[in-house]
C-alpha cells in the first residue's frame, strides 16, 4: 500500500490548529493560565500549540478539547469545512493530518455535526517504547484495525498486543498505551476512538 500525500505540511497543520485553537480559548474568555488549570496540559504546552511550534499527542488534544467544551474537529479540521447532516465522505489522503513525531494522523468525518465517535487514519513512525514521555490514556474506548505492516499495542499493564495486516483489536483508552510498528516501513492503521 502507498503512503497517502500529506496534504499540508507539519508547519502548516500545527499553525492551523494553534490558531483554531486560541480562538476557541477567546470565544470561552479563558486566559492560557485557565485552560491549563482546567484541561491540565502545562501553560508552556499551550502556548507553544497556540504558536505552532510544537506537536502533541492525542490525549492532550481531547484534554484542551474537553475543557474549552467543543470536539477536537475544531481544533484540526478546515475551520471553512461544511458541516451538514448528511452522510460524509472522509479520504484519508485529504483530511487534515497532524503529525506527533511518533504517529501521523489525520481525522476523518471531521465535518460531520455532533459526532459520537472520532475515526482517524494513522501511520506509526515509532518503534520503540523510549521514543515516548509515557502511555498514553484518555476517556472512551479504541478501536483499531491495521491496515498494512504489523503494529504492537504496549499497555502499561505489561501486557502485548501484535497485529499483522487487517487484525483487530478493542480496549479502553484509559488504560495507557502505545502504538509500535513491527515493520521494515512504517506501518499503518484505522482507529476509532469513543467519548467517555
Amino acid at each position: 500500500m502507498t503512503q497517502p500525500s500529506a496534504p499540508s505540511s507539519p508547519d502548516t497543520a500545527r499553525v492551523r490548529m494553534g490558531q483554531q485553537l486560541r480562538a476557541a480559548r477567546k470565544a470561552c474568555a479563558l486566559t492560557l493560565k485557565q485552560l491549563s488549570a482546567v484541561s491540565g496540559v502545562a501553560l508552556s504546552t499551550l502556548s507553544k500549540m497556540e504558536l505552532g511550534q510544537v506537536s502533541v499527542s492525542y490525549e492532550k488534544f481531547t484534554a484542551v478539547a474537553r475543557a474549552l467544551n467543543i470536539d477536537i474537529s475544531q481544533l484540526l479540521s478546515d475551520p471553512d469545512a461544511h458541516h451538514g447532516t448528511v452522510p460524509t465522505r472522509a479520504s484519508t489522503t485529504q483530511s487534515p493530518d497532524y503529525d506527533t513525531g511518533n504517529y501521523s494522523y489525520r481525522l476523518l468525518a471531521g465535518d460531520y455535526p455532533q459526532r459520537t465517535m472520532t475515526p482517524m487514519y494513522g501511520r506509526i513512525m515509532a518503534r520503540r517504547i523510549e521514543d515516548f514521555d509515557g502511555f498514553i490514556r484518555h476517556a472512551g474506548q479504541e478501536f483499531i484495525v491495521v491496515l498494512s505492516g504489523k503494529v504492537r499495542i504496549c499497555f502499561e499493564s505489561g501486557e502485548n498486543l501484535t497485529l499483522s495486516k487487517h487484525e483487530s483489536a478493542y480496549f479502553d483508552s484509559g488504560q495507557g498505551h502505545i502504538y509500535l510498528s513491527l515493520s521494515a516501513r512504517d506501518a499503518e492503521i484505522m482507529v476509532v476512538m469513543t467519548p467517555a
